[in-house]
């Protein structure tokens, strides 16, 4: 595929624009197996030559140093640059590998004024809820992000993995201007109710992991087996043992359509997310994850395929034979909830 600047979108109804494809940063720093920071670094160059603006972190992404990792390009290209970050997975001094998800209002303020610090920013362009409470009244936790546009620490909300209803009352609160989940061939459970209500209220849906962790683009087939020790793959019921096995078959009609198009599995996976703006009638711009330059080129270069409806069609049941939860531990994803 050739290469070239991508095209831009807005953001929700009243969002900022950025490029149709953005950066999931979580990989530079932890998550994927080992990482080389200027590697890292060149691909975060690479991608704003492409056009890809929007760069997604959190404050749980290395306890933090993802984004301090990110706060010298931040500074060095403010202006052209939408960050996002997240709250919400807060982790215990006295056992960093925990996860512990809060939503009370005054966590939501410490973790604002921590991410601040972290990535050298006066204002975060894009706030999102990383994770559902449902201990918190959901009018609380979205009250006080509220709370933080209007003290100019914030500029636009999100949510992340949340149930259609909660979407609902958030925005009821205030204007929710993107939704990020996990969106992919292989994944696709929000399209029964997140989806239709985040097109009916204007909000942009922002997928995460849109090449399945990487699985869609045919570079392993056993995470246990295949990765590095501390990848974050091995916890995943799909990708281990007879479950990685019958999904890896699963990849015969994305080879079918890139054969078709000179495309790789990753491009062809990509480019059905992208589709999925025209089928369903709403903003999409997925954030792939990557720490490497000519994986960004490869990555921005999927968002010119344009499949058929043949190739769609083709491309439908993957989804429903897929095997194995997305996570081993439920509670982050918002399937289970709707």
């Amino acid at each position: 595929m050739t290469e070239g600047r991508i095209r831009t979108v807005r953001l929700g109804a009243d969002g900022p624009e950025v490029g149709v494809q953005g950066l999931g940063c979580m990989g530079m720093s932890f998550a994927y197996g080992p990482t080389d920071q200027d590697a890292a670094r060149a691909t975060l160059d690479r991608a704003l030559d492409l056009g890809v603006t929007l760069l997604d972190t959190a404050d749980a992404y290395a306890d933090g140093d993802n984004e301090r990792f990110l706060a010298p390009f931040v500074a060095a290209h403010r202006d052209r640059l939408v960050v996002a970050t997240k709250f919400a997975l807060y982790i215990p001094p006295d056992d960093r590998t925990r996860r512990v998800i809060r939503n009370d209002p005054p966590y939501i303020r410490q973790a604002v004024e921590a991410s601040l610090r972290r990535l050298g920013v006066d204002v975060i362009d894009l706030y999102y809820m990383h994770r559902r409470d449902e201990s918190v009244p959901l009018e609380e936790s979205v009250g006080t992000m509220a709370d933080l546009v209007r003290e100019g620490k914030v500029k636009h909300l999100g949510l992340s993995e949340v149930t259609a209803a909660e979407l609902r009352a958030a925005h009821a609160v205030h204007p929710i201007t993107a939704v990020q989940s996990e969106w992919s061939l292989f994944s696709r459970d929000i399209e029964a109710q997140v989806v239709p209500a985040a097109r009916d209220l204007g909000v942009a849906l922002v997928p995460y992991s849109p090449l399945g962790r990487g699985f869609l683009t045919g570079s392993f087939v056993s995470a246990d087996k295949e990765l590095a020790a501390d990848d974050f793959r091995r916890t995943q019921p799909r990708f281990t043992g007879e479950n990685a096995t019958a999904n890896a078959a699963l990849l015969a009609p994305i080879r079918t359509v890139a054969e078709a198009h000179g495309a790789t599995l990753g491009q062809i996976a990509l480019a059905w997310v992208q589709a999925q703006a025209g089928v369903h009638g709403l903003t999409v711009v997925p954030i792939p994850g990557t720490r490497s330059p000519g994986r960004v080129t490869e990555n921005t270069a999927a968002t010119r395929i344009t499949l058929t409806a043949e190739e769609l069609a083709l491309l439908d049941p993957i989804a429903a034979q897929v095997r194995g939860a997305r996570y081993a531990d439920m509670r982050f994803a918002s399937a289970g909830r709707e």
